[in-house]
């Protein structure tokens, strides 16, 4: 009994210039190009799906008052262009302070945020400590709560200190919605930088605030931007807990939702425009951070 050997199978083989293979090299090529169409034709349904609406919202927004009130509606370059709706909008009572008291709450959460996670999530990626994953998990446990149970409780804990219906306070609810994520986020992308490199640097004379300053921070700080960009955008849109703990000074999202009622279309449209800008242009400024943030750290 014989056995086939290499130069037999290889004799066995099509030549590359064969009818058999260029036909192979046919299948193959129109499977990739059925594959890389249906690549495109996801990624255009899925932009489409995200897009079309901003866009409406956003024609909606900077026309008159009229086209909105109007049917069919349509799309600019299809209606007049107008500041009329913003400005009616800008123009509404409590609007303005609304934007204002927004933005000073996600300032203020963010940076809340940011100065506990960061030595936080540096901890739980770098030292074995007893009971550490206990404390990841218990981290982790507070976004399983529901808002209002934290809320209810906390309002009448800031009636009793006398800070309810406060900027600050409501900072401090936003703060602790964000961080067990912006923790674990961040902890995550610590522990995907290798220890030797702070080594390295503490080999050369550096201390190891040295290090952590001028090695790990420029590496980390990609998902230091991602995790600020998730705190920004879950404090602007937070709208139940803003509605709980404050009246007078009520964060623009409460007080779209406690004016969605008697509002006009108008209202709500460039109401809605205000709420997408910010993460919308946080995301064009910070693209190039999120771009960067698993590849670079991995490197």
């Amino acid at each position: 009994m014989s056995s086939a050997t290499p130069d037999d199978a290889a004799a066995t083989l099509p030549p590359l210039d064969s009818p058999e293979v260029a036909e192979m090299h046919r299948r193959m090529r129109r499977r990739a190009g059925r594959g890389r169409a249906f690549t495109y034709v996801a990624a255009v349904m899925i932009a489409a799906w995200i897009l079309v609406p901003i866009y409406f919202v956003f024609s909606m927004a900077f026309t008159t008052q009229e086209t909105v009130r109007s049917y069919p509606k349509n799309v600019l370059p299809f209606i007049p262009f107008s500041a009329d709706t913003m400005q009616f909008f800008l123009e509404s009572e409590g609007v303005l302070r609304g934007l204002w008291n927004s933005v000073v709450v996600a300032v203020i959460t963010l940076v809340l945020s940011t100065l506990i996670s960061v030595p936080a999530g540096y901890a739980i990626a770098r030292y074995l400590f007893r009971g550490r994953d206990l404390f990841r998990l218990s981290v982790l446990a507070v976004r399983a709560f529901p808002i209002v149970v934290l809320s209810i409780p906390l309002a009448v804990l800031f009636l009793r200190a006398g800070v309810f219906d406060s900027v600050y306070s409501l900072a401090l609810m936003h703060t602790a919605l964000a961080l067990p994520t912006s923790i674990l986020v961040i902890s995550s992308v610590f522990a995907s930088v290798p220890y030797e490199l702070e080594e390295a640097g503490q080999v050369f004379g550096a201390t190891p605030l040295q290090s952590f300053r001028h090695i790990i921070v420029p590496l980390v700080l990609p998902g230091i931007a991602a995790s600020g960009l998730f705190t920004f955008v879950l404090s602007w849109n937070e709208v139940f807990a803003a509605a709980v703990l404050t009246i007078d000074n009520r964060t623009l999202p409460a007080l779209l939702l406690t004016s969605l009622a008697n509002a006009p279309d108008a209202f709500q449209f460039a109401g809605s425009f205000f709420l997408m800008v910010p993460s919308i242009v946080f995301m064009f400024f910070i693209r190039r951070y999120l771009f960067n943030m698993w590849g670079q750290v991995s490197k």
